[in-house]
């Protein structure tokens, strides 16, 4: 009573007009909100969008590219709750709740673990375990746990923590600038990152170690090795080393270090944490500069007879759960960094541990250590010439601890060792050895016929096909020039060739053996890797077109097309990096939508367990709160209507919320409309024959209304005839009354399909219930041929939504809706039978839908 007792005010010039400004300020305003809600919502919807797009591995990105979407779809989320409630007057403010659980999860999957930063400068080995790598680092920490809980032996020595580092870093006002000098450093370019390193490095190297920070190291020095002035290796343990990611060879160890030169040479190893290959893989990895931080293994020097690397089982035949050992003469240290061809023995686990093949190259120099506290690369003894470093046994020894530390892990490990002149056994590193799953390879042909075969051997690092240009890389300088899609050429393997790794279509070098730091990294950015081919650099010319079949150990000259287009298919390594996997978990408290049904009880707010999932309630509710304007604001606001001259026998009332109409006519005609929802509802409307009104029944339902409200039949009898309409540019909500029928049709109509919907509420009276319901079949009908995806009947009441269409379709849809309000009134009177009704219904179909 309160909608018509006000419109009739307002048209009849009442004195309460004065408060209808006030009113029609505030559904302004509220619909406002709503176009802001729709604006957030298309935001987000296109950053998740674009964010699902990386998540398919086409396309690069880097950890600020995450950070920013996520803070501004955070923010986007808050801003629609908070309209989605300025729009229904705090009806869902359970919503907030739900955000601010959704958010929490996505900064716990966004931000990793953080280092331990309080706590002592050292720690001993025999107080370390694998729990402790946050404040000791994953060197150190397994170390510790080799010793104190698989009994595996490793040498003396102690951890110089993590919060030592943050203290020295503090000390030095150097924390905040590194973050902010490496956030902004390109990766692409190797000029830039190479002068940024070596800014950095200079600035560490030259810096002071807190005093008392140095008492604390000098101090655990001389308990653990009981003052016999041990020579060390001061060696990396940085937090997220050893781990999930090797950081294989990134970083620097010194070897046989004297006592005073501890802390040089810890200053040195801090440095090594930005070099240039450090950074280009940690950010490749996707790791944040905050997760950057180094502990230090002060470890007492084992002068070795023989040292190596061991695998307990073989990453490039996972199925065959062979070992793999590689050995040479002296320090193992030519081992990792690929300078020296190593022994290679294989071994089979089962049914017996037993030795299956063994490969002796003759190792013509050693790495050893010098009294001055320095190693030395000399020649090697004559009787070691073409000899094992290690004795059968001793390999089968050797064996067990790598058993046994598979065992005490429960992953494949990567295990570096050294057996001293007393033939005591020493384990100086073990970490989890990354085993790549991936679908087998088809078996590639052992021999292409008609293709040069530059070389036919080599130790098979990474298995795989690539072709492209030869590039011999002769010094680290060559790097900066690398193409590409290049195949890198190298005498030895080097570490500092993961700088090129997301480039090179394979790798080939003279030396090496698959247990080097470079075999690791090349596993991880999964680059087809052949080593040891003891030829590359000389059969193979700068610039030169080739074939690299790691599989077999072949190179061909030129493109072996059967090769490329049948086995070259690289897996993208960028999915197995911590970006990656943020991203993904990051994106699984984002785009997931549960809430699909709206009419279901379970859509409601405590079902909300995504940003998604808030983003599809607060539209759908929104779109809610704004189709009953007619039945909350309108019964405040008579207020700014301007009627409408059209032509038709209705009288329409026009409420411009801004942008709805042209000029400020007392009147309005239809070309001051410049609403592209109501043009095209118009435009239905006006192209149908419309019936001849006849008198209303005063004494129906209008009448009943007159009598119970305080207006006279006669004002009653002029308002019955009104119908209103809230326009803006894009938006229209009518309200048609066409004698005893309410007709709500609300649409939004922009260029943004995903906002786009028509909504229409239908209620049906002054004919028999068999007429009405008549009626309601046939209109529901019409709405199924129009592709509205919800259309709810109760009794002779219709709810229906069409959404998420193109512009040109809505407009379509709502030029036929106009039609199909005058044809509904055209039929009052003659849906008498099923027949009839069936007939109309196709009719109209026929003539307004499938001719439209």
């Amino acid at each position: 009573m309160g909608f018509f007792k006000k419109i009739y005010d307002k048209i009849s010039g009442s004195p309460e007009q004065e408060s209808y400004a006030e009113e029609k300020a505030l559904f302004t305003q509220k619909y406002s909100a709503f176009q802001a809600l729709l604006n957030s919502n298309n935001a987000i919807l296109g950053r998740m969008a674009d964010m699902e797009d990386k998540l398919s591995g086409e396309y690069l990105f880097d950890r600020p590219y995450i950070i920013d979407n996520v803070a501004a779809i955070s923010e986007y989320i808050k801003d629609i709750v908070d309209r989605l409630n300025e729009i229904s007057y705090g009806k869902y403010t359970g919503l907030y709740e739900k955000y601010e659980h959704i958010h929490s999860e996505i900064e716990n999957a966004l931000h990793r673990r953080k280092p331990v930063l309080k706590g002592s400068y050292t720690v001993e080995f025999d107080s370390i375990n694998k729990s402790m790598v946050d404040l000791v680092g994953g060197k150190c920490a397994n170390l510790g746990e080799m010793r104190n809980a698989a009994s595996i032996p490793i040498p003396d020595g102690f951890a110089i923590t993590s919060a030592a580092y943050r203290s020295f870093m503090e000390h030095n006002g150097f924390l905040d600038k590194i973050n902010h000098w490496l956030s902004d450093v390109p990766v692409n370019n190797l000029e830039e990152l190479k002068a940024a390193s070596q800014a950095i490095k200079g600035k560490i190297l030259n810096a002071e170690i807190p005093p008392e920070m140095q008492s604390a190291i000098m101090d655990t020095y001389e308990k653990v090795f009981g003052g016999r002035h041990a020579v060390v290796s001061i060696r990396s343990s940085a937090i997220e080393e050893d781990d999930e990611f090797s950081f294989a060879g990134q970083y620097s160890s010194y070897l046989n270090v004297k006592k005073d030169d501890i802390l040089r040479d810890y200053k040195a190893v801090i440095a090594s944490l930005f070099s240039d290959r450090a950074i280009f893989y940690y950010k490749t990895k996707g790791f944040n500069e905050s997760d950057m931080v180094m502990a230090v293994g002060v470890v007492e020097m084992v002068n070795a007879r023989a040292g190596g690397v061991m695998y307990s089982n073989n990453p490039t035949d996972p199925d065959s759960n062979n070992i793999v050992i590689n050995a040479i003469w002296g320090l193992g240290r030519c081992v990792v960094d690929g300078t020296i061809t190593p022994e290679t023995y294989i071994l089979a686990k089962t049914p017996d541990l037993k030795l299956v093949s063994k490969n002796i190259p003759e190792q013509l120099t050693m790495v050893v250590c010098k009294g001055d506290g320095k190693v030395d690369e000399v020649p090697s003894p004559e009787a070691a010439l073409g000899k094992p470093s290690i004795s059968d046994e001793e390999v089968i020894s050797l064996a067990r601890y790598a058993i046994a530390l598979e065992a005490h892990y429960g992953v494949t490990q990567d295990i570096e060792w050294a057996i001293d002149h007393s033939a005591r056994f020493f384990f100086l590193q073990t970490r989890p050895l990354k085993i790549l799953v991936q679908e087998p390879m088809r078996l590639v042909p052992t021999h292409i016929e008609g293709y040069k075969l530059l070389i036919d051997r080599g130790v098979v690092a990474c298995k795989g096909i690539g072709h492209g240009k030869a590039f011999i890389v002769r010094r680290d300088d060559d790097l900066a020039d690398f193409p590409e899609g290049s195949v890198l050429i190298a005498r030895t393997t080097s570490p500092r060739y993961v700088t090129v790794m997301n480039k090179a279509s394979a790798i080939v070098t003279n030396v090496g053996g698959a247990t080097g730091h470079m075999a690791s990294l090349a596993r991880e950015y999964q680059v087809p890797a052949l080593l040891d081919t003891e030829i590359a650099t000389e059969a193979i010319k700068h610039g030169q077109e080739i074939t690299v079949d790691a599989v077999n150990g072949n190179v061909y000259d030129g493109y072996v097309d059967e090769l490329i287009d049948n086995y070259e298919n690289r897996p993208d390594p960028f999915r197995e990096t911590i970006l990656f996997k943020t991203l993904s978990q990051v994106l699984k408290w984002i785009v997931p939508l549960n809430l699909t049904q709206p009419e279901s009880v379970e859509f409601n707010t405590a079902n909300c367990a995504t940003y998604h999932d808030i983003t599809r309630f607060a539209h759908e509710k929104a779109m809610q709160e704004m189709f009953i304007i007619t039945d909350v604001a309108a019964v405040k606001a008579g207020f700014g209507a301007v009627r409408m001259v059209t032509g038709l026998p209705i009288d329409l009332y026009v409420i411009d919320l801004g942008g709805g109409t042209e000029g400020s006519p007392k009147r309005l005609n239809p070309e001051h409309i410049r609403s592209i929802p109501f043009n095209a509802f118009y435009k239905g409307l006006t192209s149908m024959k419309w019936p001849q009104g006849r008198p209303l029944d005063i004494g129906g339902f209008m009448g009943m209304i007159a009598h119970s409200a305080t207006m006279s039949e006669a004002q009653f009898d002029e308002m019955a005839k009104c119908s209103f309409t809230f326009l803006s540019g894009h938006y229209m909500n009518f309200s048609i009354r066409l004698g005893y029928h309410l007709s709500l049709v609300e649409a939004y109509v922009s260029d943004n399909l995903n906002d786009n919907y028509i909504k229409f509420h239908f209620k049906g009276g002054g004919a028999q219930a068999d007429r009405r319901l008549r009626r309601v079949r046939l209109i529901s009908d019409i709405l199924k041929e129009l592709h509205f995806d919800s259309i709810v009947v109760r009794d002779d009441v219709i709810d229906a939504r069409l959404s998420k269409y193109k512009k040109p379709f809505i407009e379509q849809k709502l030029e036929i809706m106009g039609k199909l309000t005058v044809y509904t009134k055209q039929l009052d009177m003659v849906m008498y039978n099923d027949s009839v009704t069936d007939h109309y219904r196709a009719e109209f179909i026929k003539d307004h839908i499938t001719g439209a």
